[in-house]
């Protein structure tokens, strides 16, 4: 989830990295308009999985679901929900939210059915069937004691409008996770919908196969819309306010310049619509990215913020997905696993890569200074620190859907944009200034495609072979494993300097906790010594602090007010700790204020350096073709 799929969250006092990233790795397909979708089904003599969702009856918080089929055979026999999602990196185990299940055959008589797991229901005679049926409730207002759903990954049904991510809402029968789906929504006329999702003449929404129901996430209600022509492809936001705060027409303005960027970035864009789906209520989360559209959960009182500190970067980085992992994904990618998460190794590629092409391209396009960027790369070395030195980012992506895996993963965000940075000056440096990452991306993108994964196990091969030999050796150090990243001797290649720490010769009252958000929760990451002497530990969740709750929908604020608190001054916070609750008392403390990773232009760097400088900082030709 950025939270890129990235919700960054800064204070003096605290500091807090909230990263509430979901970013999708879907499958996708070339072409989904109705006729050709329509041809296929009828050519293979497949027809489509036919699912009819009641959306005026939501007095219950449940979504009433229909699906009509009568070729089931043996082996279909077993319905399906999906254990996680591709891109939340998250387990989901949709089937708690199930409510009922129910099977029937064409006398409308019931078959029975019984639940065989989390996320499965057994049919008793499945060739008997023409209808299935079933209740499952919205993820965001339903409670669950852990693995708490993203928001943007999850479903919210209320008077106003509905939210539905395919997984959240949507099985399919074992086997048939390839056959094509027809959908109808039946909700209030006044409604608008917002989706990727193409319809036919009766207004059924379709989809090739299962994958890109999932892929497609649908925001219907009481929305406003925008649209943009990006040098050929269409670009449609829909915006859910809650009190009609933010317009499409205001979502619009705060990210044309970045779509633009992005376009320049590419060369082309290689999709030809895209769809941006916003919701405005109560909370600020993230975003969750797709193959022809994402989606972005914000809080209205957020929004001045958003659209000058979040918005711009998170769209940059949700909406260059299109490249990795739309045109570049592993085969693990292509099939995604519903029923059983398997976890690719090369996260550091559709996450830390995506983060680090949605700053260069702001650079380079004009968006932000070399300041400014420098101090991007700085943010992300500080919040490297607070994880483990020792998790590979090979680690932290094959760990991801462990409750280990879940503590380190945010950092595939901050440590993985920073080899990107790395790997593109390297590259960069072996070529003559002629190629950089980013002439390699949109390479390989030509490549492979959307329809042509690379292979899980040798794609460090592939691109070793598609640049340079010492790239091996680059990934094996910085990938693979974690060494030290030589930020300095790296960046002196263009002029730059670097020094780690250097005194401000200021001094500011500190609570010296590092904080940040795993699975739903508020969690101790670093302390300072002072601090660990009141009692509190690394791992504690936050769950009060002055007798303010801390939510996801309050941390932000009441660590504001948090800043205020002066040294000297007592403070109490309530911790959870092993299942129990713990009373602290302490107080915050003058701290020099050591200023860390620090760039800045060397003006005695040699020609050679700065040539390469000024290289790095556009975009180079690309080859015609």
């Amino acid at each position: 989830m950025h939270e890129a799929m990235k919700t960054i969250r800064r204070t003096l006092a605290f500091l807090l990295v909230v990263t509430t990233t979901a970013c999708g790795t879907q499958q996708s397909i070339v072409d989904s308009s109705p006729d050709d979708s329509g041809e296929r089904s009828a050519e293979s003599g497949v027809m489509p999985l036919n699912y009819t969702v009641d959306l005026n009856n939501r007095a219950d918080d449940l979504f009433h679901v229909t699906l009509s089929v009568d070729d089931l055979e043996a082996e279909n026999g077993i319905y399906q929900f999906a254990s996680t999602a591709p891109g939340t990196y998250q387990v989901m185990d949709i089937g708690r939210f199930v409510r009922s299940f129910q099977a029937f055959d064409a006398a409308g008589t019931e078959i029975p059915t019984s639940m065989i797991g989390t996320n499965q229901w057994e049919i008793a005679r499945p060739e008997d069937v023409t209808s299935i049926r079933y209740s499952i409730a919205e993820t965001w207002d339903t409670p669950v004691q852990e693995n708490a759903i993203y928001l943007m990954a999850g479903s919210s049904i209320e008077d106003d409008h509905v939210l539905i991510n395919g997984q959240t809402v949507f099985g399919f029968p074992s086997g048939m996770q390839d056959r094509p789906l027809e959908i109808d929504l039946d909700y209030p006329a006044t409604w608008k919908v917002g989706t990727a999702l193409t319809t036919d003449a009766d207004g059924s929404f379709l989809a090739e196969d299962y994958d890109f129901v999932v892929d497609s996430p649908i925001l219907l209600g009481r929305l406003t819309t925008a649209t943009l022509d990006v040098n050929g492809t269409d670009v449609d936001i829909y915006t859910y306010s809650k009190t009609d705060k933010v317009s499409s027409d205001m979502v619009l303005e705060s990210i044309r310049d970045i779509l633009f960027a992005a376009e320049k970035f590419l060369g082309t864009l290689p999709v030809d619509r895209y769809a941006f789906l916003f919701h405005f209520e109560d909370v600020t989360m993230g975003a969750w990215e797709h193959s022809y559209s994402s989606e972005y959960v914000y809080a209205e009182s957020d929004f001045e913020w958003a659209i000058s500190e979040s918005i711009p970067s998170v769209v940059a980085h949700e909406f260059f997905h299109i490249v990795t992992p739309l045109n570049i994904h592993s085969e693990i990618i292509q099939q995604f696993n519903f029923a059983e998460p398997v976890a690719s190794e090369h996260l550091w590629l559709y996450e830390g890569v995506t983060e680090w092409a949605s700053d260069i391209m702001q650079l380079r396009g004009g968006l932000i200074t070399l300041d400014e960027y420098l101090g991007e790369v700085s943010d992300k070395l500080r919040q490297d620190q607070f994880y483990d030195s020792e998790y590979s980012l090979s680690e932290m992506s094959l760990t991801s859907y462990s409750p280990e895996g879940q503590r380190q993963f945010p950092n595939i965000y901050m440590r993985g944009a920073l080899v990107a940075t790395l790997l593109d000056l390297r590259l960069l440096e072996l070529s003559g200034g002629e190629r950089g990452l980013r002439e390699v991306l949109i390479d390989l993108s030509q490549k492979y495609g959307p329809d042509t994964p690379f292979p899980e196990s040798k794609f460090f091969d592939e691109f070793t072979a598609a640049t340079h030999p010492e790239i091996a050796d680059f990934f094996d150090l910085y990938v693979k494993d974690s060494q030290p990243l030589p930020i300095a001797d790296y960046f002196a290649k263009i002029g730059i300097g670097y020094q780690r720490e250097k005194d401000s010769g200021r001094q500011v009252a500190s609570a010296g906790v590092g904080l940040n958000f795993v699975s739903g929760q508020i969690v101790v990451t670093h302390l300072a010594d002072e601090v660990a002497e009141c009692g509190m530990q690394i791992g504690d969740q936050l769950l009060a602090l002055n007798g303010e709750e801390i939510t996801i929908e309050t941390v932000r604020a009441t660590l504001g007010r948090f800043q205020s608190v002066a040294a000297g001054v007592p403070y109490s916070a309530k911790l959870g700790r092993d299942g129990e609750e713990i009373e602290i008392t302490c107080e915050k403390f003058m701290q020099s204020v050591v200023d860390q990773h620090v760039f800045g232009v060397d003006s005695e760097a040699d020609q050679a350096a700065a040539r390469l400088r000024d290289i790095w900082m556009q975009n180079l030709p690309l080859a015609a073709g």
